[in-house]
């Protein structure tokens, strides 16, 4: 994977619509400039980018460099609701705070690893279909993985337990997911904040995800709403929700849980699911894991440089006849 390195995009874009959507399967119909050709990546002549580092050398030569790259994950899809792959750079804008702000880091496809943590909510067990959920759980495990990916996995109930550690071992992953214990009560608060804990302390340069299959009853945590969120923002994660409702109508069940969890996805970019039977969840999991692999990954230097320790927003913006998702939100961290 060779990262494309912009001075200026070719031309800026006129005031463009972002609509939320559902992700889709189909491979979509391509304009002629998205054709794929033998390779995603091209290389372009490295920028000066703004703002880029601070340097200070000590008596011993030790330098030390604070670099201020902000990385968004932006995925795509046409007016028909299919991934759009292939896009060039020409095709998008970001913005920091409502100013425009340059690329510096363009990928296509990025093939930056993957760090899932995989949380289930185990009060799903009551369910007569907890077979089949575990079946599918499995299967996207296998079905996600790449030799240079991990994954966690974690039940949560009235607590949260990390049942395997981060592994790309697919049948002791597989093994940990059957192995999952009923239990009572619902700590969603709970599983998102400890899950992007244990994200926050990957290494860096790679890709933070939650996938949390729950039935969105918030009933036992003992974090709050606005501890799990910041959690989630700090760590940088993207969560996909898939949302089991026993009940159909919000007047039969618990929804404040459900409702911070779109809250919380909507601001990292991720996805929330909704399927009507279990039989569903094999295709929730192949859309989860198609969009993991046709996310662009875009980067910049704030200009001007926010004040540190602070949350700062970000919009990005693509031609006409295409939708973006991405984070809204990030937090800048010390200068």
């Amino acid at each position: 994977m060779i990262a494309q390195v912009y001075r200026k995009p070719a031309a800026l874009l006129a005031s463009l619509a972002l609509p939320l959507f559902l992700f889709a399967q189909d491979k979509p119909d391509r304009p002629p400039w998205a054709q794929p050709s033998g390779s995603t990546q091209t290389q372009a002549k490295p920028a000066t980018a703004p703002d880029k580092a601070s340097e200070a050398t000590s008596p011993r030569n030790t330098v030390k460099v604070n670099v201020n790259l902000v990385t968004v994950l932006v995925s795509v899809l046409d007016d028909r609701n299919r991934p759009a792959p292939n896009l060039p750079v020409e095709a998008f804008q970001i913005f920091e705070e409502g100013q425009p702000q340059e690329i510096a880091v363009f990928e296509q496809e990025t093939k930056q690893p993957l760090d899932i943590a995989l949380m289930i909510d185990t009060s799903l067990s009551a369910h007569k279909e907890i077979t089949f959920e575990r079946d599918a759980a499995a299967n996207f495990i296998k079905q996600v993985l790449r030799p240079d990916d991990s994954l966690s996995v974690f039940a949560f109930d009235e607590t949260v337990t990390q049942v395997a550690q981060f592994s790309s071992d697919v049948p002791v992953l597989q093994s940990a997911v059957h192995k999952i214990n009923d239990g009572a009560g619902t700590s969603i608060y709970d599983a998102v904040l400890l899950g992007s804990h244990a994200l926050n302390s990957r290494p860096k340069e790679r890709r933070r995800v939650i996938v949390m299959l729950t039935d969105g009853g918030e009933t036992t945590s003992r974090s709050d709403f606005e501890s799990a969120r910041r959690a989630a923002l700090r760590a940088g994660i993207l969560l996909y929700t898939i949302i089991v409702r026993p009940v159909k109508s919000e007047n039969g069940r618990n929804t404040a849980g459900e409702h911070a969890l779109q809250t919380i996805t909507e601001t990292t970019g991720g996805a929330m699911f909704y399927p009507e039977s279990m039989e569903e969840l094999p295709i929730i999991f192949d859309r989860i894991d198609a969009e993991l692999r046709t996310q662009y990954r875009l980067a910049y230097y704030p200009n001007p440089r926010g004040t540190a320790n602070a949350y700062r927003t970000i919009e990005v913006k693509v031609l006409p006849g295409y939708s973006a998702r991405h984070r809204t939100t990030y937090f800048s961290g010390p200068q």
